[in-house]
């Protein structure tokens, strides 16, 4: 029998082992084919503008999938390494050499890998389409392109992956070489190193995630931490503590708990109590560094999904903030046909400069009857009856944190009038380009403004996201000057979805590697201490324990370990997603629990297929 049969049949007996490795291979390989396919991808030009953006995209979202890929490989073959230890010793023990034994892994981890490979970049070509329609659609474009196979795409991901699965390989073959025979037989005795729980280390790590959460949830424009560290530097600063706090989290503070459970004899002393939280005390503290970067990477990939997604929620209602009216534009009308026509409005307004520290911003003067006579095309309940001497100030752009509230104050202009602000809207009836700052004043006041007045057009279309067609046409017929202020809501809308639209893509699938890669992390570590364990629950069942109660035993062991990184994760990500929030000044609240539910479920398939196959290991030692 050859070597290279030889490991392919260790392979097959191990399939089971392997399984959720190989799948998170190919998942991973699908996802990098498929952005390197998108950045070749001619169809990808025809969107003009957005074409070298999105290949832009590509090709960073690729380099940062690649990196965590190389880190989850070297990981994960950490632990079946581990795991052939005590068979590879067994080997030397019958006369094999090393040479021949180190050759055997390197098969292994080729064969592995070459099959990995070859399954992902076969499903990335068929995938690729579907998950171009999803790019095209989350952009808002509508372009059909042809499943076409990049060679680009091939020959790239051939050679990178080729040379990643030959390291791996390497590293197999460099076992033998590394361990004396008795080390290789107690391999699976051999955990990581348990550091002992502390009562200063615990209150720290207590108190820096503490403080990350206060200064996160801090005004960054009030706050003396922010002014301190700088808007740049406090991030950083947020992020480095909380990384700390969280290892300290599980090196400590969570040592602490299970002590304090086991301790209590009421909840100990039922069932299997006692013994599942000694196991829980060792694995959490022998895990606290693991644990601590999967609670890290959780909370980075729900924040940066859930910003992400937040904006794409948020694009049309922050549009339609700015831009109330479907085409806007200062100078005469043009013809265009289109039967979804709501309203088509004619207004006359005047532009001021306002003699205060405000001077170099220019504000529109309107006519009380043309604002009342938009609110009602807009739907809008407001019905305006102004005061001689007096305005209503519309600031669609105002923010509480840095716009100045004008109410009741005086506004003297430079051409020496001066109204008193009555109210102050935060929502216009005049796009936010051209008309910017509105100033509404009743009909006599408005004409014994002195200034001159600019004709502006407003044009509602029904269903007027679909509207390009309709805007193209318009912005035809206008003169240079005149497309300077111009603004349309399925321009703008484009605009936006376009960016966020491509960046949901590219986090979501980076966001669902990632998942992939921690659960199968959790996975491969759980199931290591799974067969460390049989002998123990071989005991317990020769002593009188029923299946059910080992079942529920495991169960909730392996929930505390895949809840505690998740539930910490969720946790971090909230605050700082409360900042995102803050920040931009938008309600992000229903797309961000929808991103983490979605997350949360997918992790719990990970905890059932990690329930089951440690349950299976355990009873296989009965």
């Amino acid at each position: 029998m050859t070597l290279f049969s030889l490991a392919r049949k260790n392979i097959q007996r191990n399939l089971s082992n392997y399984f959720l490795y190989i799948a998170s291979m190919v998942f991973s390989i699908v996802i990098y084919f498929t952005f390197v396919t998108l950045k070749y991808n001619d169809d990808l030009s025809a969107l003009k503008q957005s074409s070298q953006q999105i290949k832009g995209l590509m090709s960073a979202s690729s380099v940062v999938l690649l990196f965590f890929i190389v880190i989850f490989m070297a990981y994960s073959n950490s632990f079946f390494m581990k795991k052939r230890k005590k068979e590879v010793a067994l080997y030397s023990l019958l006369g094999v050499r090393k040479q021949k034994i180190g050759l055997l892994l390197f098969f292994e981890n080729l064969v592995i890998g070459l099959v990995s490979l070859v399954l992902g970049i076969v499903l990335g070509f068929f995938m690729s389409q579907g998950l171009l329609m999803i790019l095209v659609r989350l952009m808002g474009y509508e372009i059909v392109g042809n499943l076409t196979f990049s060679i680009e795409a091939l020959v790239n991901t051939t050679v990178i992956f080729t040379v990643l699965f030959l390291f791996t390989s390497l590293q197999g073959y460099r076992v033998i070489y590394q361990f004396k025979l008795i080390d290789l037989f107690h391999a699976e005795k051999q955990g990581e190193q348990i550091p002992r729980a502390s009562l200063v280390a615990a209150v720290l790590g207590t108190a820096l995630i503490a403080f990350g959460y206060y200064t996160a949830a801090s005004d960054m424009f009030t706050s003396e931490i922010w002014r301190f560290f700088t808007v740049l530097g406090t991030p950083l600063m947020v992020i480095g503590v909380t990384i700390v706090g969280t290892y300290l989290l599980f090196h400590s503070v969570s040592v602490f708990v299970l002590t304090a459970l086991k301790r209590a004899t009421s909840w100990s002393w039922k069932g299997l109590n006692l013994i599942g939280v000694s196991q829980l005390l060792y694995r959490i503290r022998a895990n606290a560094k693991s644990l601590s970067i999967i609670a890290i990477l959780s909370a980075t990939t729900i924040t940066a999904g859930g910003g992400v997604f937040g904006m794409y929620y948020n694009a049309e209602a922050t549009v339609r903030q700015m831009l109330p009216n479907t085409f806007m534009w200062k100078g005469d009308p043009v013809d265009f046909s289109q039967k979804d026509v709501i309203y088509n409005e004619s207004l006359s307004v005047k532009n001021l400069r306002v003699d205060n520290e405000f001077s170099f911003f220019e504000y529109t003067l309107l006519k009380e009857s043309d604002y009342n006579r938009l609110a009602k095309l807009q739907g809008k309940d407001q019905n305006l009856h102004i005061a001689d001497g007096s305005t209503v100030l519309l600031d669609a752009a105002y923010d509480e944190r840095f716009s100045h509230d004008f109410t009741g104050e005086n506004f003297k202009l430079k051409n020496g009038d001066s109204f008193h602000v009555e109210k102050m809207y935060t929502e216009s009836v005049l796009n936010f380009i051209p008309a910017g700052t509105v100033l509404v004043v009743n009909d006599q006041e408005f004409a014994a403004t002195n200034a001159e007045e600019i004709k502006m057009q407003a044009i509602g279309l029904d269903n007027d996201l679909k509207q390009q067609v309709v805007s193209q046409d318009i912005i035809k017929q206008l003169s240079t000057e005149q497309q300077e202020s111009f603004s349309s809501v399925p321009q703008s809308y484009e605009d936006s979805i376009a960016t966020v639209g491509a960046l949901l893509f590219v986090g979501s699938f980076l966001g669902l590697v990632f998942l992939a890669a921690t659960g199968s992390i959790i996975y491969f570590k759980i199931l290591t201490e799974a067969e460390e364990d049989q002998a123990k629950y071989a005991i317990l069942n020769k002593i009188g324990v029923n299946s059910k109660q080992i079942l529920k035993t495991v169960a909730g062991q392996v929930a505390v370990i895949f809840s505690a990184p998740l539930i910490v994760g969720i946790v971090h990500s909230a605050f700082a997603l409360l900042a995102f929030s803050q920040l931009f000044g938008m309600n992000i609240t229903k797309p961000v629990i929808l991103w983490m539910i979605a997350y949360s479920a997918i992790y719990f398939i990970y905890y059932i297929f990690t329930v089951r196959s440690f349950y299976k290991i355990v009873r296989q030692g009965n």
